[in-house]
């Protein structure tokens, strides 16, 4: 797509939100898989009552901290799920759907987690 001199259009956002899920992809998630997934059932750390997860979980930068976890880890799945599909499967023609459908899941699931976070009181 050609855009006008001094104009570079979304791509540059988009790649943006890529690089970022990656990294919190390769740099977040796993720390708390292993924390909340091995290292607390397995009892090598002490497990947090519940009281405290929620006073936790009850301050508002956390549950934006953790949106943003969620949603850059799902629009990096949702950008690398597009060019496997358009490449792998040579579905090129079909971009814009392709697009659309990975990207609208992605803002669903972030849609989703939002609506998880936001619930707890």
């Amino acid at each position: 797509m050609a855009h006008p001199p001094g104009r570079a259009g979304p791509e540059p956002f988009v790649w943006l939100l890529f690089s970022a899920g990656g990294m919190v992809a390769a740099l977040v998630l796993p720390v708390l898989l292993v924390l909340f997934g091995v290292a607390i059932p397995l009892r090598w750390v002490p497990a947090p009552d519940h009281a405290h997860l929620l006073a936790v979980l009850g301050h508002p930068l956390t549950r934006l901290g953790l949106l943003g976890v969620c949603a850059l880890a799902l629009v990096h799945a949702a950008h690398r799920l597009r060019f496997t599909v358009e490449h792998a499967f040579q579905l090129g023609r079909f971009d814009p759907i392709i697009a659309a459908a990975c990207y609208g899941a992605a803002l669903a699931g972030t849609v989703a987690a939002a609506s998880v976070l936001w619930a707890f009181p």
